[in-house]
């Protein structure tokens, strides 16, 4: 007999000594009407009768039995084959233990003829019942599914309630062993995944009986388990380009755009659940995974690091070690951490972050005008920002333009609410946003803008405000949008830098201008020397932690205009 319908449902339940549970079990499914498929994994005699019994009793259901015991998985996997050769189209599984909320079947069978391309799977909501050991042991294997699948898309891949695909499923297996015994449900889950089956989760109510019998061996699964995801771990390597070429939802290389906001939101969940060590270990994987396809990011890091490494030659200056561009996007997740950290309040000063000598005096009383920063894309500005909320009186404004503002806010946003706050987004710098500046300086509040970005495209045809310097022994174009808003605010002008150095977050804080002066007689020769001065102590700073260098494009060459392409010469 085969079936017609393009959605067509049955149920498999592995079974193995649980002969006492399953009239329970079939109990609770006959309401549904669903075909049942139970597969005997080998039991005892005793268990085998009973089996034989309800299958007499109960005309839906189809007994299947393997001659010995052969797992979980072997189980499950005979019985899709038997519900294939009759033409079912998914398959529920369900556990033989009573575990399940059985009540919950509509919602996944609804998900499935609503997604029939997708693995249906229950996300379990545990009641006291449910022994620590294996609830502990749960979210280890999210970890490793995270970064099997580089994605969160995988919420739970323990859980043996679930509604199969059957035909992808099939061809999975035909060309691809799968963990027959306890490793089974999350080897295949991560498999189909990519393979292109994602799944989707229905959260359910799981509960482990009191007299309930399960057949975990803590030292033999523990170790099967330990050796599939070490396989799926080796597997994920050559698949990586594959991985971030997925446009699934939710991915973070769903779009360009949204880029560094899934990353973001991938390193914050890790963070959030299970603190700094497995953030660290997920890392290292994550970010060669960017290092592998980020071929101009790359190409940039390398060219920065070789720039850097001549001047510090030339200045007879030690650099860090190490210094390769595989490091320098590692510090860049890292500097992710402290950006997540920060903001949740989990860096302290005096613990994990220092004050460099003179940076107290620098500072000085916060009571009077507020304060102007000049920012980099060296170190983390918005690690200051964070860590002022520890000051009382301090509070640090960021000047942001809409050009980035949008996904900006929703990074920082998804890291942390708090962060949003005194977030100043600007379309350009003009005079209305020197009088919304003003008002901030006069209410005793800091701003910081950064002044090593210039635009990416001109304001106008034929033009672009920059001011060329040398930075690194080669002429930079730096931005004069800041330097001129600085000049007429009037205020103090202060760099404030926040480098790792010797696994520490250290502060620097000096005193740049008081206040920065641009004369109309000779204004731009004065410009040029304050670009000067900001392009020197930027440099100076480089040299202690040039891996906090941020910055990653051809720094030294202006972005090229798709209107108009600016030659170099016309403004040196």
């Amino acid at each position: 007999m085969s079936i017609a319908s393009s959605f067509a449902p049955c149920v498999i339940i592995p079974c193995y000594n649980h002969g006492v549970m399953m009239p329970a079990v079939l109990a609770r499914l006959a309401v549904f009407a669903l075909p049942v498929f139970i597969v005997d994994d080998g039991s005892d005699q005793l268990t085998q009768q009973q089996l034989e019994h309800l299958a007499c009793s109960h005309a839906q259901v189809t007994l299947v039995t393997l001659s010995r015991n052969c797992g979980k998985g072997a189980a499950v996997l005979r019985g899709l084959e038997a519900a294939a050769v009759v033409g079912y189209s998914h398959a529920l599984q369900v556990d033989a233990d009573g575990q399940h909320q059985i009540e919950d079947v509509p919602r996944l069978l609804a998900e499935a003829r609503r997604y029939p391309h997708c693995l249906i799977s229950g996300q379990p909501h545990y009641d006291a019942s449910v022994p620590k050991a294996r609830l502990y042991g749960r979210y280890l294997t999210h970890v490793w599914v995270w970064l099997e699948t580089l994605s969160f898309s995988l919420k739970d891949s323990m859980c043996g309630f679930r509604v199969y695909p059957i035909a992808p499923t099939r061809a999975l297996v035909a060309r691809q062993a799968v963990g027959q015994r306890m490793d089974f449900d999350t080897d295949i889950m991560v498999r189909l995944y990519w393979q292109g089956t994602p799944s989707r989760f229905i959260p359910t109510r799981v509960t482990y009986p009191a007299d309930g019998l399960s057949h975990f061996d803590a030292w033999r699964d523990n170790l099967r388990i330990t050796r599939m995801h070490t396989r799926l771990f080796l597997g994920m390597l050559p698949r990586l380009p594959a991985l971030l070429r997925r446009r699934a939802t939710p991915h973070w290389a769903e779009m360009t755009e949204r880029k560094g906001l899934w990353g973001m939101r991938l390193m914050l969940a890790l963070y959030q659940r299970c603190g700094r060590t497995p953030f660290m270990l997920l890392l290292w994987p994550v970010v060669a995974a960017y290092w592998l396809t980020g071929h101009a990011q790359r190409r940039a890091s390398r060219q920065w690091l070789h720039r850097i490494r001549d001047y510090a030659h030339q200045q007879q200056v030690v650099l860090p070690l190490p210094l390769n561009s595989y490091a320098h996007f590692l510090r860049f997740g890292q500097a992710m951490l402290d950006k997540t950290a920060s903001w949740r309040g989990d860096l302290r000063w005096g613990r994990e972050i220092d004050f460099a000598p003179g940076v107290r005096e620098a500072i000085g009383p916060l009571e009077g005008r507020g304060r102007l920063i000049l920012a980099s894309h060296l170190g983390d500005i918005e690690v200051c920002r964070a860590l002022a909320q520890q000051i009382e009186g301090l509070v640090i404004n960021a000047l942001v333009f809409t050009g980035n503002s949008r996904r900006f806010r929703q990074a920082v946003g998804a890291l942390a609410p708090q962060a949003g706050i005194n977030l100043m987004p600007v379309e350009r710098i003009g005079p209305e946003t020197a009088v919304l500046l003003q008002q901030k300086l006069a209410a005793g509040e800091w701003v910081a803008i950064v002044g090593d970005r210039t635009a990416v495209t001109a304001p106008r045809e034929g033009t672009r405000r920059v001011t060329w310097s040398n930075f690194l022994g080669q002429p930079a174009p730096f931005p004069q949008g800041p330097f001129v808003l600085a000049a007429v605010l009037r205020c103090p002008v202060m760099l404030m830098f926040a480098l790792r150095e010797q696994g520490r977050l250290r502060l620097y804080c000096e005193p740049f201008a008081d206040p920065l002066r641009l004369p109309r007689t000779g204004r731009e020769a004065a410009l040029q020397q304050v670009v000067d001065r900001y392009a020197a102590r930027l440099a100076h700073h480089a040299l202690k932690a040039p891996l906090d260098w941020f910055n990653f494009y051809d720094f030294w060459q202006l972005p090229t205009d798709p209107q108009n392409t600016e030659k170099r010469s016309d403004h040196e």
